[in-house]
């Protein structure tokens, strides 16, 4: 009986190893589970996630390098060494820094576990100072460019050589004192942007730091840019209807002039007079202001598209405590920094002088 009790008989072996199996099996299942688990936490790295990744790499690198050969390529050539080059160059160093201290950060959020901040709190307040910094700048300084060509094609005489780089200088101050203060607000106790225990990095939530925030970075120069071009648009019909307007009827097939006097009746015939002030075809003055017309309008209109969903949902969530999937912010957010890849691409592009000198950059290096 002592036998069969005893914990070193075989019984009580076979009954230790039983408990040792069923708590190795236990620790087998956890294990799995906690494998499960990981696996599970690393399901997002799909095929179709690691090509989104790629493309918002190659999105970032691409804004940066573009940016930058457009500030080379300005300070490299004199000619860029005006109004309105300056106002490109000032887009162009906001749009660099977009693309060199903001996507990079907002990439590694990306791809962290749950979206999740893991670099501290001072590095979160610093990457929103400039996202803030640098967006809002990259937004004022569309509004800059467009107020720029509005005021060259509707004030031609007014607008000088000397008072357009005067205001286009006033407008870079500006543009770049509006930012400051936004982004760095938050700083001063209005709202908070990182929470350690969610582990969250993100834009102030604060309702009313949400209403200024956006108004001033958006929905303002949003304003502006819209009556801008609609003033632009009313200018250009306004000159095709004075054109119009300008140009002599045609006289009548055969027109009968005659002269009452006491002598005997004359009568003189007009047979196919045409008369005409100017030749057909536009002039290189209105070739030049629809060319600008063209080129704001497509601005603004890339502008729009790729910062309206972001600023909606930033300043909706905010004011109704809207729960936004992460996913949708995402896009929005990367949407709005694509503006930055976009910029020198328009404004390059209407431009010939700024093809000519990227070629004879290149040409140079070789």
């Amino acid at each position: 009986m002592a036998d069969t009790l005893s914990p070193c008989t075989p019984r009580g072996q076979c009954q230790a190893s039983v408990g040792a199996n069923t708590s190795s099996a236990n620790l087998d299942t956890n294990s799995s589970s906690a494998a499960v688990g990981a696996w599970r936490g690393r399901e997002p790295f799909s095929v179709f996630t690691v090509l989104i990744l790629t493309l918002l790499v190659l999105l970032t690198v691409a804004t940066f390098l573009w940016n930058l050969l457009v500030l080379v390529t300005i300070l490299r050539v004199k000619a860029f060494h005006r109004v309105p080059h300056n106002l490109v160059a000032s887009t162009a160093v906001s749009d660099v820094l977009v693309a060199a201290l903001v996507m990079p950060l907002s990439l590694v959020k990306e791809l962290s576990a749950g979206r999740r901040w893991r670099l501290g709190r001072e590095l979160c307040l610093v990457w929103v100072c400039f996202d803030v910094l640098c967006c809002t700048a990259s937004i004022w300084n569309v509004a800059a460019i467009a107020l720029d060509r509005y005021w060259s094609i509707t004030r031609q005489l007014e607008y000088t050589m000397l008072t357009r780089r005067r205001i286009s200088n006033v407008m870079i101050a500006l543009t770049w004192a509006l930012s400051a203060a936004i982004s760095l607000a938050p700083l001063f106790g209005w709202g908070e942007t990182y929470s350690p225990e969610q582990e969250r990095c993100q834009v102030s939530q604060e309702p009313s730091y949400a209403i200024v925030s956006t108004g001033g970075a958006f929905y303002l120069p949003l304003c502006v840019v819209l009556f801008v071009y609609w003033k632009i648009y009313k200018a250009a019909k306004f000159r095709v209807g004075g054109r119009r307007r300008n140009a002599v009827v045609p006289l009548p097939e055969a027109a009968q002039v005659k002269e009452a006097s006491h002598e005997p009746q004359m009568v003189f015939t007009a047979r196919h007079a045409a008369i005409t002030f100017q030749t057909d075809g536009e002039t290189w003055r209105e070739q030049k202001e629809k060319k600008a017309a063209l080129m704001v309008g497509i601005l603004i209109g890339v502008f729009v598209l790729c910062w309206i969903p972001f600023f909606i949902t930033e300043l909706i969530s905010p004011l109704c405590s809207c729960n936004i999937p992460p996913v949708w912010k995402s896009i929005f957010l990367w949407l709005g920094y694509s503006n930055s890849f976009f910029n020198p691409l328009i404004y390059t592009a209407f431009n010939k002088n700024y093809n000519n000198a990227f070629k004879n950059l290149f040409v140079k290096h070789k």
